[in-house]
């Protein structure tokens, strides 16, 4: 008995210990467009019946996120909303601290983070015409545990996606 609690408590410190190289060995490139070589990557769109002002305003009050969309928790903005600010919020039972990369006011919002074993770059693009605005929205994944589950992550970045879109259009159409 003592050996197989043994074995167990060995192998349980060595992924550990593997995880933990992989974390900190992790190294990713920020950058303001996607990275078109990540194994997770989708772009999605909708016709939102709204102004692109209406929209920038709703998707820069990062705080009030999770009053319209559910798949967001605990949204905390403590600074301007700006290029080089952070954020702090949760999604998909993940911890993300995402930083401004772009902050184009009614044209581009874009941000970037690590989360466990991933970093994503997330890329919103408002296009006004008329009396509605196309909302395009590029998101690319990678890191060790994206790798490793890519099929599982790149199904629930598509589904959260069309729901964050879903919602959003619900918000800006009130």
């Amino acid at each position: 008995m003592k050996k197989i609690l043994l074995s167990i408590l060995v192998l349980v410190a060595a992924l550990v210990l593997i995880i933990g190289i992989l974390e900190l060995t992790s190294n990713y490139k920020v950058t303001e467009d996607i990275n078109r070589n990540a194994p997770v990557k989708t772009q999605q769109q909708i016709v939102i019946h709204a102004s692109a002002e209406k929209i920038y305003k709703i998707m820069s009050d990062v705080n009030h996120w999770s009053s319209w969309n559910k798949d967001i928790q605990d949204p905390v903005m403590n600074v301007p909303f700006q290029k080089g600010n952070s954020f702090d919020w949760k999604s998909g039972g993940l911890t993300i601290r995402s930083t401004l990369h772009s902050t184009i006011p009614y044209r581009k919002i874009g941000w970037s983070g690590p989360a466990f074993g991933a970093f994503a770059i997330h890329n919103w693009m408002l296009v006004p015409n008329g009396d509605y605005t196309t909302v395009i929205v590029d998101e690319s994944m990678e890191g060790w545990l994206v790798s490793m589950m890519h099929k599982k992550f790149q199904s629930h970045l598509e589904q959260s996606l069309q729901v964050w879109l879903k919602d959003l259009k619900t918000e800006a159409e009130k």
